[in-house]
């Protein structure tokens, strides 16, 4: 059972959320482009690709993607809009992007259903490349506070976007593993958009101890589990 302090500790933490949120649609708008999105060629580590959540722009990944570019990642971002196209059409957005970039063995760095988009496209590439097609470009992801299994909540919201978040209606794409030992889950002790968490058998699963959806991106402890996730991926893959 909730106690009085952990309900008013998840209340900060959605204002919280929702300030974080504020911040950068506001910062999106004002702030020029950073210039660690450019061509870094003294970048030398594992080349890392943002793909943000519904409703978001790369924008909201930036504290993250400063991070990689500070430990020397050349880090590519992808614009898909509002972000509310179904998965499969956003995974081929995605891959058509890495592929015009020529990006190799990169890693995926998603919030969200960004998740979700980057599982699409993982699965995508082993399948083309047990038939016979390129081998793949992306050497894993790392999520944080995907709801690779759904969100009871996507069901109240009358948008199709979001009812496509729905456990039921994400059960095909959850129920394929061959994936998932190449993804490292990071999720909030609580996540008010996603009550049934973000734990992916199979994967490896970092809990953070910190409350919230989107505020935990700017967390400098929630960034390190993303970057060690990075580096386990990239020392994963053969040289």
């Amino acid at each position: 059972m909730t106690g009085p302090l952990e309900l008013v500790l998840r209340g900060c933490a959605w204002a919280a959320d929702y300030a974080f949120v504020a911040r950068w649609q506001l910062r999106s708008l004002v702030r020029r482009r950073p210039a660690w999105t450019q061509h870094r060629p003294d970048a030398r580590e594992v080349p890392a690709v943002l793909l943000p959540g519904i409703f978001e722009s790369w924008r909201f990944l930036e504290p993250l993607g400063e991070r990689l570019a500070a430990a020397g990642h050349p880090v590519h971002v992808v614009s898909l809009g509002l972000n509310s196209r179904p998965v499969p059409a956003l995974a081929r957005r995605v891959a058509a992007a890495v592929a015009a970039a020529e990006v190799d063995r990169a890693v995926l760095v998603a919030h969200s259903k960004g998740g979700l988009i980057g599982k699409q496209l993982m699965l995508d590439e082993l399948r083309a490349s047990r038939r016979g097609g390129p081998a793949p470009r992306i050497a894993g992801m790392v999520a944080v506070n995907t709801p690779f299994g759904g969100s009871r909540y996507a069901s109240l919201v009358p948008l199709a976007s979001v009812r496509a978040m729905r456990p039921t209606a994400l059960r095909a794409l959850s129920s394929q593993r061959d994936v998932d030992a190449r993804i490292t889950s990071v999720y909030a002790s609580w996540d008010p958009h996603v009550p049934e968490g973000s734990e992916l058998v199979g994967a490896t699963n970092v809990r953070v101890p910190h409350r919230g959806h989107f505020r935990v991106l700017g967390l400098r402890r929630v960034q390190d589990a993303v970057l060690r996730g990075v580096a386990r991926t990239a020392a994963q893959q053969p040289r």
